[in-house]
């Protein structure tokens, strides 16, 4: 583990109002001007800078208008999750009660909007389909819908390929010629842009008027795209930061969906103290773990109850599923190190790009097996898992530098027909392939993944914010920080680093390292988890140098600072 100093994007402070600490921690982040920091949603950039956005609101228009049947369609993950839930609470809430959501269930139809899908969706009367966070790639799923009658409008933001779907509207901040300036949304907040353009053209077709109906405000459910964008993981640019700032704090003053507010219940966190990171690290993955091991629809029934004990109930089942979720998941950790141990006898002969494969795998863990194999060994991993008898599915996992999607495109021009289908960002991505032909898979991967990798840093590299003075390692800082700015993808968390006083360091939990340090006089507990056993406990080492986030410990009713260790060295 590499520990390298931020540098400074402007020496001239941003703004008097701020704290000085975290003016600088900003300016540390790139930020070069105070408007930069700004979080009011008025600030937000306008829907009207989407390509197709004014087709597909009166698209949409038309359809609450002549009361079609309207079939929301989704993606199994969070971002899908939230994406669908926002949708049915907007058309709900427009007075439209003739729709309906599918989500694909991962082990029968895959990714997408795909033929089987649709005919789902025509069966139970859809005459217009809305894809969220899907679609950009269903070619042939859309033209079915097409040759089925019904209209689509497609709403992603996964990248395109070369052909894009013959949709009545494709709303997708990374198509061609599409000038919005964040081309990071999530598929929650393409969504919520939509609905905007939405409620904007019922306004001009005088539609509230006519029929009674209020119109709502849709800054009411930013709670629900904040809680998707952070957990699909997207950059954090200022506008991203925006809709997440402001949904958190609908969330930290309860004015937040029954769903939300029980999922905070079930897993014993207290919405006032809601920080960005707990979206990420604990509402998403009990949403996710509905879509990986079960059916996303108990997720977004959850998002989308409206009575708090429904809500409640159906949170308690994610929780259930989510635990379900870490066994399965710690099992087939263990299954893919010993596959690595057989591979090599140090991690250094490991090759360049890790793919894994085993029957028993389970086809909603392996992005996160993957993930988990990424970070331990800082190489582009991907793992599979059977999808039926004759072909594999897999979920890949990259590092800065290295585009999976872009990656997986040159496998496919190379070895054409080798994968059967492909999409993603530059981070993740995923695959089919036949079973048969995962061993030439497999070598193609690790060629491509080590051509790729050439000159770029072999281990992962920590960017730290310096040296904290000792005065500032308080509660005071520790909230500061916590709640007064959204942290996430490439707007990372403070992460400090100095050298300590080691005072006293245990074992605790079978694999985490408890540590009384000392800075200056001050004694500050911290704490490592998952670490190498093999260096630590080290009874000789007096000084040690710390990479740290600061965080509020609570514990039997007493409040203090920690310093929750990235990575640690004898100094």
């Amino acid at each position: 583990m590499l520990i390298e100093q931020r540098e400074l994007a402007s020496d001239t402070p941003l703004d008097p109002a701020l704290p000085p600490i975290l003016d600088r921690l900003l300016r540390l982040r790139g930020i070069t001007k105070a408007e930069q920091t700004n979080t009011k949603a008025s600030a937000l950039l306008h829907y009207s800078q989407l390509k197709g956005v004014d087709v597909a609101a009166q698209v949409l228009a038309n359809a609450i208008q002549n009361q079609l049947n309207i079939c929301i369609v989704g993606d199994f993950d969070a971002d899908g999750a939230t994406s669908t839930a926002l949708c049915m609470h907007v058309l709900d809430a427009l007075g439209h009660k003739n729709c309906q959501f599918i989500v694909p269930n991962r082990f029968d139809f895959g990714y997408g909007l795909t033929e089987p899908v649709v005919d789902m969706a025509h069966q139970q009367g859809a005459q217009l389909i809305v894809t969220v966070d899907n679609g950009i790639s269903s070619i042939d799923g859309v033209a079915h819908a097409k040759s089925l009658g019904m209209q689509v409008v497609v709403t992603d933001h996964h990248l395109p390929g070369s052909q894009v779907p013959n949709a009545d509207a494709i709303v997708n901040p990374n198509q061609a010629g599409c000038g919005f300036a964040s081309k990071h949304l999530a598929g929650v907040g393409v969504a919520f842009y939509v609905m905007s353009a939405l409620k904007a053209t019922l306004t001009s077709l005088d539609y509230f008027a006519k029929t009674g109906i209020a119109a709502p405000n849709l800054a009411n459910f930013l709670d629900i795209v904040a809680l998707g964008t952070v957990a699909d993981v997207v950059p954090l640019d200022q506008n991203n930061r925006i809709l997440v700032h402001q949904g958190l704090q609908r969330i930290r003053s309860r004015k937040t969906q029954p769903g939300i507010l029980a999922l905070l219940k079930v897993a014993g966190r207290d919405p006032a103290r809601l920080a960005s990171s707990d979206l990420g690290f604990v509402l998403g993955p009990r949403l996710n773990a509905a879509g990986r091991l079960q059916d996303m629809s108990v997720g977004i029934n959850c998002l989308m109850a409206k009575d708090p004990s429904v809500a409640l109930s159906l949170a308690a089942e994610l929780d259930k599923l989510n635990k379900e979720r870490r066994e399965i998941e710690q099992d087939m950790q263990v299954a893919a190190q010993q596959s690595l141990d057989k591979l090599s006898i140090n991690d250094a002969s490991l090759p360049q790009g890790i793919a894994l494969y085993e029957s028993d795998y389970h086809q909603g863990v392996v992005g996160i097996l993957a993930g988990r194999i990424k970070e331990k060994y800082f190489k582009p991993t991907v793992a599979f898992a059977d999808e039926n008898e004759s072909t594999i599915k897999g979920s890949a996992r990259s590092i800065p530098g290295v585009h999976m999607r872009d990656l997986l495109e040159r496998i496919h021009t190379l070895h054409p027909g080798l994968i059967i289908k492909f999409g993603g960002h530059a981070m993740a991505a995923g695959l089919s392939l036949s079973k048969a032909r995962y061993t030439e898979f497999k070598t193609a991967f690790e060629k491509q993944c080590a051509e790729a990798l050439a000159g770029l840093p072999v281990a992962n590299t920590l960017l730290s914010d310096g040296a904290l003075e000792a005065p500032s390692i308080s509660l005071d800082t520790a909230w500061l920080l916590k709640l007064s700015m959204p942290w996430g993808q490439q707007f990372e968390e403070p992460l400090f680093d100095d050298v300590f006083e080691l005072i006293e360091h245990r074992i605790v939990g079978e694999k985490h390292l408890k540590l009384l340090v000392k800075k200056d006089g001050n004694m500050l507990d911290a704490i490592a988890f998952n670490i190498d056993l093999s260096l630590w406990p080290n009874v000789n080492c007096r000084r040690v140098h710390l990479a740290y986030r600061l965080d509020i410990n609570e514990f039997r009713g007493q409040v203090s600072v920690q310093l929750i260790v990235s990575a640690l060295a004898p100094a």
